[in-house]
C-alpha cells in the first residue's frame, strides 16, 4: 500500500509538473499577442533583464504581466472552488456562482454604480454583497449543524435569483454607468487594478493550499456523509470551512473581475476526463487548468477586435459552453 501511494504521488507529481511548464507557456505567449505584438525573444530577454527597451517593458510589467497574473488568481481561483463545490455537494453542476454569491456581489457593484461611487468602493460594495449571501446561504442551508447539498443548493439558487431581480431594476434606472455594470455582469479583467494585485494573489494561494490539503477528504466525502463519518471523517467541520473558504474565494474574485461564467463549471470536469477521479489531483490540477483556459481567453479577448477589446466573460462562455455540451455527451463525470 505505501508503496502504491509513493508510486501515486510521484505520478501526479509529474502531472503538475507538466501543468506548470503548460501555463508558463501560456503566459509568455499572453505577453506576446496584444494591440501590439512583442516577439518571444524580446520577452525572455525583457523578463531576464538582457535587453531595456522601455515601450515593451512598460507593457510587460505596467499592463500585461499584472492581467496575467490576475487572470491566474481569478482562473485557478474559480476552478477550485467549483472543484470543491462539487465535491461537498455531490454534485457535478455546482459551481462557483450557482450559490448565488455572483448574484450577492454583482448587486453590491451595481448599487455602487447607481449612487455613483468610486471604483475601490465598488470592490468594498461587490465584496460585501458577496459576503451577505455567503452568510444567508449557509445559515439556511444547515440542518443539524452540517450543510444540507440538497437544501443549501436551492436556497442559494433562490437567494441569487432575489439579488439577480434587484439588479435587473436599478440597471434600468442607471445612466452613465449602464455600460459598466453590464460589463461587471458579463465579467471582464479590464477592472483588475494593479495596486490589487496583491490583494487577490494572496487570498487566492493562501485559501488553494488549505483547500489542496483537503483534497485527501473529498475523495472520501464521495462515498457519501455516512460512509466518511464512519472513516474518521469530521463531515460537519470539513464542509462548513470548505464552503466558506470557496466562498470567500468567489466573494473576492467576484469584487475584482466580475461575473465570469463557465470557468468554475467545466475546468474540474476536463481535469476528471484527463486524470481521474482523485481530487487529491483534481484540485491542484483545476487550479493550473483553469488559470491557463482564462490566460488564454483573456488574450482572445484582448486581440479579437484589437486595439479595443471584448469582456472575457463572454469568450469563456463561448467556449466554455460546446466544451460542457461534449463532456455530458461523453458523460466524464465523476458522478457517471
Amino acid at each position: 500500500m505505501e508503496r502504491v501511494e509513493r508510486i501515486n504521488t510521484r505520478k501526479y507529481a509529474g502531472y503538475l509538473f507538466v501543468l506548470v511548464v503548460i501555463t508558463f507557456i501560456i503566459a509568455i505567449v499572453s505577453l506576446s499577442f496584444g494591440s501590439v505584438n512583442i516577439s518571444f525573444q524580446n520577452i525572455i530577454k525583457i523578463l531576464f533583464g538582457t535587453e531595456n527597451n522601455s515601450t515593451a517593458s512598460k507593457i510587460i510589467f505596467g499592463i500585461r504581466g499584472p492581467r496575467i497574473l490576475f487572470a491566474v488568481a481569478v482562473g485557478g481561483g474559480l476552478s477550485v472552488a467549483g472543484a470543491v463545490f462539487q465535491a461537498i455537494l455531490l454534485n457535478p453542476l455546482a459551481e462557483p456562482y450557482i450559490l448565488g454569491i455572483s448574484s450577492g456581489g454583482a448587486f453590491g457593484a451595481v448599487l455602487s454604480f447607481l449612487l455613483g461611487l468610486s471604483f475601490l468602493s465598488t470592490q468594498i460594495f461587490a465584496f460585501s454583497g458577496a459576503l451577505i449571501v455567503i452568510i444567508i446561504v449557509f445559515l439556511v442551508g444547515r440542518r443539524f449543524g452540517e450543510l444540507e447539498p440538497d437544501v443549501l443548493l436551492l436556497s442559494g439558487v433562490m437567494i441569487g435569483a432575489f439579488f439577480a431581480s434587484g439588479i435587473l431594476v436599478m440597471t434600468t434606472v442607471l445612466d452613465n454607468s449602464l455600460r459598466t455594470a453590464i460589463l461587471w455582469l458579463i465579467g471582464s479583467l479590464s477592472f483588475a487594478r494593479n495596486e490589487n494585485l496583491i490583494y487577490i494573489l494572496v487570498i487566492t494561494l493562501v485559501i488553494v493550499t488549505i483547500l489542496v490539503f483537503n483534497s485527501q477528504k473529498y475523495n472520501v466525502l464521495s462515498l457519501g456523509s455516512e460512509s466518511a463519518k464512519q472513516l474518521g471523517v469530521n463531515t460537519k467541520f470539513i464542509k462548513n470551512s470548505s464552503y466558506v473558504l470557496s466562498s470567500l474565494l468567489v466573494g473576492a474574485i467576484v469584487s475584482v473581475s466580475g461575473i465570469i461564467g463557465f470557468v468554475g463549471l467545466i475546468v474540474p470536469h476536463v481535469s476528471r476526463m484527463l486524470f481521474g477521479q482523485d481530487y487529491r489531483i483534481i484540485v491542484p490540477s483545476s487550479f493550473f487548468i483553469g488559470a491557463s483556459f482564462l490566460m488564454l481567453a483573456d488574450t482572445l479577448a484582448r486581440y479579437i477586435i484589437a486595439p479595443a477589446e471584448l469582456p472575457v466573460g463572454a469568450i469563456t462562455a463561448i467556449i466554455g459552453a460546446p466544451i460542457f455540451i461534449y463532456l455530458l455527451r461523453k458523460r466524464f463525470s465523476l458522478y457517471r
